[in-house]
């Protein structure tokens, strides 16, 4: 699998852990947050821009905030790569237990940092019907 989808995926397992799972260990949201540049930008699907502390301070607080959360992430695709990163399209339908599910079309810009590792750089998400 592509480096930058398998980024996504793994990324998301964590995201589905640490927000869906009330007993996730704290390594899980370490994790997760060391995927992220210092300099990373999130425009949600709301409207707001956030930065990396803003990111930061949301997961610490949401361990479990969402029990039985579900993401499926489908519709990979590569918009651009070069040796510094790549800019990646996704569908993600995240579903809570009986709610109705939710999608959206997400655009993330990966870089490589200078050991080579992916990491996020800034991820815009909008809202589908």
């Amino acid at each position: 699998m592509n480096r930058y989808f398998k980024e996504v995926m793994d990324a998301h397992e964590l995201i589905q852990n640490w927000l869906g799972n009330a007993e996730a260990h704290d390594e899980v949201c370490d994790n997760l947050l060391a995927r992220f540049s210092p300099a990373y930008s999130m425009m949600t699907t709301g409207g707001i821009l956030l930065n990396f502390t803003q990111l930061n301070n949301f997961f610490r607080t949401q361990r479990g905030a969402r029990p039985n959360l579900d993401i499926e992430i489908t519709d990979l695709q590569i918009v651009a790569e070069s040796e510094g990163g790549a800019t990646v399209t996704y569908i993600e339908r995240q579903k809570i237990g009986a709610q109705a599910a939710t999608l959206r079309f997400s655009t993330v810009v990966f870089e490589a940092n200078q050991g080579g590792r992916v990491i996020w750089r800034h991820l815009h998400e909008t809202s589908m019907p």
